[in-house]
């Protein structure tokens, strides 16, 4: 009898979570709901196209290693990217992509490597002009996981599965809209790093609302983008973006 009662009691409790995970599963907004209230509070998707390049200039800080320095970051649509990094005591470090490969170079004008498999996929994933426009064709899966407190507020996670890689947690304001946090495990030459990267300081440039400070989290080090500027629509040559000695 008390096994009979219990089995009863277990499955009438089963049948309550499933009801109120089904219910609140339910209550969550769907990834084009979501995607569109981003969309809507950066500005709206005719001032995100009319943006086919950018520049940002600003200042990088390692905490851990008290190092801090320069950062430039130039972008051009539909997939190009460069960012060069100058760190005190450290020199420059420059890794790009031109829409095909992807590399980086050690500092002081040292060995480039090129980056493959995963870790490239990531890149090039990463280098996509106004990627959260083509997030359904970037990746495998896109999906809505659940809400979590980023910074005491609700946020939306959205759930995105490459076919090739890890998957990218990005994580939306439920109030405001905007994309708070992104999350994600990425290939490196020492082996899958998680990454938790933090965007905040939106403001208005040329109609469109862009993050300028950016924090960046690993296991090994933090680092902190204050971005000084960011100018749209500069005239970028291709030959920038080329791996160097090509």
């Amino acid at each position: 009898m008390k096994r009979a009662v219990t089995l009863i009691v277990a499955a009438a409790i089963g049948l309550t979570v499933a009801s109120l995970s089904a219910k609140a599963q339910a209550a969550l907004p769907t990834v084009d709901q979501i995607l569109d209230k981003y969309i809507t509070a950066v500005g709206g998707r005719e001032a995100m196209e009319k943006v086919t390049s950018r520049v940002s200039t600003g200042t990088v800080e390692i905490p851990d290693m008290g190092a801090t320095g320069t950062i430039s970051i130039s972008e051009k649509a539909p997939n190009k990217s460069l960012a060069v990094i100058e760190i005190g005591g450290m020199g420059q470090i420059r890794e790009g992509s031109d829409g095909v490969g992807a590399w980086e170079e050690a500092p002081g004008g040292g060995a480039v490597r090129d980056k493959s498999g995963a870790e490239l996929a990531d890149a090039l994933r990463g280098s996509t002009f106004n990627s959260e426009l083509k997030l359904k064709t970037l990746y495998k899966t896109v999906v809505v996981s659940g809400k979590e407190a980023i910074d005491g507020k609700d946020a939306y996670v959205v759930v995105c599965t490459p076919a090739e890689g890890s998957p990218n947690k990005l994580y939306f304001d439920a109030a405001s809209g905007l994309m708070v946090r992104q999350s994600s495990s990425r290939e490196t030459p020492q082996g899958p790093m998680d990454v938790d990267v933090m965007v905040g300081d939106y403001r208005t440039v040329g109609g469109v609302k862009l993050p300028f400070t950016v924090r960046q989290v690993t296991s090994m080090f933090t680092v902190v983008i204050k971005l000084s500027e960011i100018k749209l629509n500069v005239p970028l040559d291709d030959a920038l973006f080329k791996r160097p000695g090509w």
